[in-house]
């Protein structure tokens, strides 16, 4: 089947009797009057056929677990993708899922979803990667690196030779594995995403907001660094409302702020730990972070969201995958935004990288 590039009707190409040649392509349509008309402008029909593809987007989701499936419901929710394919080592897991998301269809925007193989990341838009062994009570990012490690030696290789368009890495330790993905890969390094501080920074802005009382929609913050032990809040750039977080809080105690600014930082940190101590995983927060990056790469946005990418020359840091502002949009990494930091924030996040260097040598990537 093919379709009418005029009126948008599916034609079965084998027994179409309305069709022309055009740029070397047979062009079909279901009446002469589409014909005629096409004859009439046929490179605007021709882009609005091209655009109305182009909105079928194809988001594959390695890893059919808690995470992995709940972005793939988020992403249901959000009609962003017109087909959603789950992968996992486990096929009865996937097929289950599959079911189960299947179900909720008459409820939501249409979508095709169903579990597959790796041949499935074929034109692909996006590939997000949420396999690897889960992180455990009382397990640090990084006790989980070598685990991780060797299952993304074998795994991406078999996304990468079918060439989708981006990898979006949200398995743990993100950022050490959205570096080993990008080396195994060998995609240049706008095509290799990691959810990096997205979700820490939502973290840290939902807590700013809960104590100025104000939407947390209007707070901007940023967590920089490892998505981890070593992140950075940025407290000198916090704004609300356009003014800088002392500010909007002037005349509160300087001593109570200080302490204020400790404990919002020790919670953010905690959170994930607090969270697995309690239901053994992260699930809910994270899909909605990793749906909120799928849509600022298929709207082709163009939006400030704190991923972790390649680092070069970023303050002197330089080859780790690390969390900054960065613009994304549908070729993925677009620009880092080069912060204006403070001395202290500069020295904390050479020192965020310098402990994931530290790991990656033992690696042998």
């Amino acid at each position: 089947m093919t379709k009418d590039p005029v009126c948008g009707m599916a034609i079965d190409a084998a027994h179409a009797e309305c069709k022309v040649l055009d740029m070397g392509e047979e062009v079909f349509f279901c009446s002469e009057r589409c014909k005629r008309k096409f004859a009439e402008t046929p490179q605007k029909c021709i882009k609005s056929y091209q655009e109305g593809r182009s909105q079928a987007h194809k988001v594959v989701v390695v890893g059919a677990g808690q995470v992995g499936a709940t972005i793939c419901f988020a992403l249901m929710m959000s009609g962003l993708a017109s087909t959603i394919i789950l992968l996992d080592i486990d096929a009865h897991l996937a097929e289950g899922q599959a079911m189960d998301l299947n179900h909720g269809l008459p409820f939501v925007r249409p979508a095709r979803i169903f579990a597959g193989d790796y041949s499935d990341c074929k034109n692909a838009d996006i590939v997000i990667v949420a396999a690897g062994t889960a992180q455990k009570a009382g397990e640090t990012r990084l006790d989980l690196v070598r685990k991780n490690t060797d299952i993304f030696k074998d795994i991406i290789p078999k996304i990468a030779v079918h060439e989708p368009q981006l990898l979006l890495i949200v398995s743990n330790p993100v950022d050490i594995l959205t570096y080993v993905a990008l080396k195994v890969s060998s995609y240049p390094m706008n095509r290799v995403i990691g959810s990096g501080t997205i979700l820490d920074t939502a973290r840290f802005r939902f807590l700013l907001s809960r104590h100025c009382r104000v939407d947390p929609r209007n707070v901007h913050a940023y967590i920089i660094g490892e998505h981890g032990d070593s992140e950075v809040p940025v407290w000198s750039l916090v704004s609300i409302a356009g003014l800088s977080l002392e500010q909007f809080t002037t005349g509160w105690d300087e001593g109570d702020a200080a302490q204020t600014r400790d404990e919002i930082s020790r919670q953010v940190k905690r959170a994930a730990y607090e969270i697995i101590d309690h239901k053994g995983y992260t699930n809910f927060a994270i899909a909605l972070a990793v749906e909120r990056m799928v849509s600022s790469i298929l709207r082709d946005e163009n939006s400030v969201l704190t991923v972790s990418s390649l680092l070069e020359h970023y303050h002197d840091v330089t080859d780790v995958c690390l969390s900054v502002p960065t613009i994304v949009n549908r070729n993925g990494i677009y620009r880092q935004i080069g912060l204006q930091l403070d001395a202290s924030e500069i020295e904390r996040l050479r020192f965020s990288a310098q402990a994931l260097q530290r790991v990656i040598a033992q690696l042998g990537i």
